[in-house]
């Protein structure tokens, strides 16, 4: 076949956003899938949202790429544009998290739509679809090759390859490799087809790869619980824990809770076995656990949904009920107690608690107390490939030219493929995937490159 303007392996946010826009525009585009269907993990999410400044993202992510934060936050409301173009419900914008501002957004109809445009404008998406490796030709990507569902091999030529594929956190082993080795066995509350394909095709292209031990975006679930029914990632997310108390297996807090439960769970993936007791009182069950999260999405009582699942939870009628606490559970009820009452004493005393406490400074002291074992999952990765403002993926540093860093003629990526953006900090998972997403049909739709791969 002729070669096309853009083959897009993997059929997420970004890569159906990437698909959609080219296809749009007129151009050509093959979009090759793994699964069954289409959506990847964006399908499990339903806002779009960032930091409503630059300034604002580099203050929540002052370590993250300054070029690819200005991007993100520039391209934000043209994005958002684009999905209301294609008639998808895109609600009006709320706060999320505190310092961010997005749209609930019908992200089925969205995708499908995508979907549904690529086809309807006579382009391939082929799904059940391997890609087993990158071709080139004189240094510059040219597509791939790709295994279809009954057997055979088929070579799709292309002026750009966008790798799209979701990300490594599907992968134990590489979830250890660069997150933590506690990650391995980690929860994930994600499809379970984002394995690491793009990152090692991008490297076998000569692609760089950024942000190692940047982090993943996550929360805290009730541990030893199944995450296997999607349904669950949202319903049994521990959000209110900016409002409760954590407490590693020798009983101590570590983290400051109010930074959020995203990066909390980072900080619990670095403590002894990787779990903790979430410790609530009476207050916070009636504001947070059993309240809405975010506006526009109603509340549900995520004790009781915890308690359904089988989760390790409990309610104690008062604090001296924790010296009671079952051995089994492997936590110091003791300690647990006193460092309830010290929090407890210097928050109403005005003081700070170690090792801080931001947001809400009030004594958790209204009985009963609401208990559960928490544990963190993974969501997405940070770390990923090298790539610019335009999702075009660069070399590692002294690769491909005199500076280093150069670009990979043809190659580009977006969505958790790329790397980059974030470093222990966290404002939005569907908004750079759309973004970026677009970001490489623009550059795809903009002609073959030069010689030198600009």
């Amino acid at each position: 076949m002729d070669s096309v303007d853009l083959l897009v392996i993997g059929g997420g946010m970004a890569g159906l956003s990437a698909a959609a826009r080219v296809a749009a525009e007129g151009g050509s585009v093959v979009l090759v899938e793994k699964a069954e269907r289409t959506g990847g993990s964006a399908r499990f999410a339903g806002f779009v949202w960032t930091a409503p400044s630059v300034e604002e993202l580099r203050r929540v992510n002052p370590d993250g790429d300054p070029e690819l934060a200005a991007a993100l936050v520039d391209g934000f409301a043209d994005a958002v544009a684009w999905v209301r173009s294609l008639g998808v419900e895109c609600r009006p914008p709320v706060p999320v998290l505190g310092f961010g501002r997005g749209h609930q957004v019908d992200t089925n109809h969205y995708l499908d739509t995508c979907e549904r445009l690529v086809r309807d404008r006579g382009q391939e998406v082929l799904t059940n679809t391997r890609t087993r490796a990158l071709r080139s030709e004189n240094g510059r990507v040219t597509g791939a090759e790709c295994l279809l569902p009954d057997g055979s091999v088929r070579h799709i030529e292309a002026a750009w390859t966008l790798l799209a594929t979701g990300g490594f956190q599907g992968d134990p082993g590489l979830r250890a490799q660069h997150l933590h080795p506690q990650a391995a066995d980690v929860g994930l509350r994600a499809n379970p087809h984002s394995r690491g394909d793009g990152l090692a095709l991008g490297r076998a292209a000569g692609a760089g790869f950024g942000g190692k031990d940047a982090g993943f975006y996550g929360h805290l679930m009730p541990a030893g619980v199944s995450l296997a029914d999607p349904a669950r990632f949202v319903d049994l997310a521990l959000y209110y824990s900016e409002h409760a108390l954590l407490f590693d297996v020798t009983g101590e807090r570590f983290v400051d809770e109010t930074v959020g439960d995203h990066l909390t769970a980072m900080a619990l993936l670095d403590r002894p076995q990787a779990r903790g007791l979430l410790v609530a009182d009476a207050r916070v069950h009636r504001e947070w656990i059993s309240a809405s999260y975010v506006e526009g999405i109603p509340g549900v009582d995520k004790f009781q949904l915890c308690h359904r699942a089988g989760a390790r939870c409990a309610v104690a009628d008062d604090l001296a009920d924790f010296a009671s606490m079952p051995e089994e559970w492997g936590y110091p009820g003791a300690v647990i107690r006193d460092r309830v009452e010290e929090f407890n004493a210097m928050a109403t005393a005005g003081g700070t608690p170690a090792p801080g406490r931001l947001l809400d400074t009030r004594p958790l002291d209204e009985p009963p107390f609401y208990v559960v074992e928490a544990a963190p999952a993974v969501t997405f990765t940070f770390a990923g490939l090298l790539t610019d403002a335009g999702a075009r993926v660069r070399s590692a540093p002294g690769d491909g030219g005199a500076a280093g860093g150069g670009p990979v003629p043809g190659l580009l990526a977006a969505g958790a493929d790329a790397g980059g953006l974030y470093r222990r900090a966290y404002a939005g998972g569907l908004a750079p995937a759309l973004v970026f997403g677009l970001a490489a049909a623009r550059t795809a739709l903009a002609g073959r490159p030069a010689a030198d791969g600009r």
